[in-house]
């Protein structure tokens, strides 16, 4: 049975065919196919303003991004195959890139699978899905994980505002089999306990890895303070790498407890210290203590969510960064980055040069780095790169 159809306007098929996957609402030819007569979740043929079939989509009249592709091919059937067949593509990239269990298994869009993002923690699934297009289809994708992974335990991690703008449930579930306890992965030599149902996105973020374990490669002998430090995922292997001292800082006592235990897990207490701060007031009290450390990483969470809150959140990474520099020692490092999509790697690097020169100190970039191969990037789909991080060496001015 052919499904309804979506026209779109005049034009509005140049994204699509460039390889995108998201259509808006107002590309979309009303006139034609009115919105109205569509409901959340459904199926849909998109067509050009020629009447040539574009593919197979989902579709929610009622979000901006009224619809998301699916499938070049007409009137394509979603079911378990769908997804065994979408998964098995995802799952032999990470097995090329991963001798172990832990990484982001699917990355929404760059895996063919728009409104879906499942990490990988050995035994156990994180599952997040941000659309009703998938919401609908959601026993079809665990009956494919299920044939494909025989997982423990699958967790849907529904906290996420996007569902809310999609009208879906926010409360996070276990959706299958049980949960381990303590479920503990491994990543750059350390050992780690993820709290998945009480975490932030799905318990753990893969997306720095290969950035913290550049880290660790210069760790040896220096003082590091780790900002936004979550569960130690950037501090833990450092001081397994050598460091001297490790200071952890997050407003989140849940997140420094877990650190906490990370540490014992990988017997380097006794070489960290966990505070409890707004980052910015530990930095203001630091510099006025005149404490300085060797290598500072500074990995906030997104400030720009939106891109209408720009220049408020542009200002906040300037005076983290600003800040954060006057407690850097001489011919120390800062390891500065960013996961808002709406602060461009261009955005960032005038941060960094502007803040260098404000102190009068002269900053280099020795390495960038962005997100980890299991977050792969579709060239045709720039919202799928949003990480970026710069490795500072700062010195006193020339």
């Amino acid at each position: 049975m052919a499904y309804p159809e979506l026209y779109l306007k005049k034009n509005e098929d140049k994204r699509l065919r460039k390889g995108h996957s998201w259509v808006f609402s107002n590309e979309v030819d009303t006139q034609r196919s009115p919105l109205e007569q569509f409901t959340a979740g459904d199926l849909v043929q998109i067509i050009d303003a020629e009447g040539k079939g574009l593919g197979t989509a989902y579709v929610n009249p009622q979000t901006l991004i009224c619809a998301r592709l699916l499938s070049r091919k007409a009137n394509l059937k979603c079911g378990s195959n769908f997804f065994k067949d979408r998964l098995s593509n995802a799952l032999n990239l990470r097995k090329k890139l991963f001798s172990k269990p832990y990484y982001r298994l699917v990355y929404g869009e760059s895996d063919g699978l728009p409104g879906i993002v499942i990490d990988r923690f050995g035994p156990v699934l994180s599952v997040q899905i941000t659309t009703v297009g998938m919401e609908q289809r959601k026993e079809a994708l665990f009956t494919a994980l299920i044939d494909l992974l025989s997982p423990e335990a699958i967790i849907l991690k529904n906290d996420n505002s996007q569902r809310q703008l999609e009208g879906l449930s926010m409360e996070s579930e276990l959706a299958y089999g049980k949960l381990p306890e303590p479920l503990i992965i491994e990543e750059n030599g350390a050992k780690f306990v993820v709290d998945i149902l009480g975490g932030q996105k799905t318990g753990w973020f893969y997306d720095h890895r290969s950035s913290r374990a550049q880290l660790a490669s210069f760790a040896n002998g220096q003082r590091v303070l780790d900002l936004f430090s979550y569960t130690g995922a950037w501090s833990i292997p450092a001081a397994i790498a050598g460091a001297i001292e490790v200071t952890c800082v997050d407003a989140s006592q849940g997140a420094l407890t877990l650190a906490e235990e990370n540490a014992k897990l990988n017997q380097v207490q006794d070489k960290m210290r966990f505070v409890r701060s707004d980052v910015f007031d530990f930095l203001k009290q630091a510099r006025l203590d005149n404490e300085l450390y060797d290598i500072i990483v500074l990995d906030p969470p997104a400030l720009i969510k939106r891109k209408k809150d720009f220049k408020q959140g542009y200002e906040a990474y300037r005076r983290l960064n600003h800040l954060a520099l006057q407690v850097l020692s001489k011919n120390g490092i800062l390891i500065s980055a960013s996961c808002s999509h709406h602060l461009s790697r261009e955005n960032l690097h005038e941060i960094l040069r502007s803040s260098g020169r404000h102190i009068d100190r002269h900053l280099v970039f020795f390495a960038s780095g962005g997100q980890g191969p299991d977050h792969p990037i579709d060239p045709a789909a720039p919202e799928t790169e949003y990480l970026k991080t710069y490795f500072c060496s700062v010195s006193t001015s020339l």
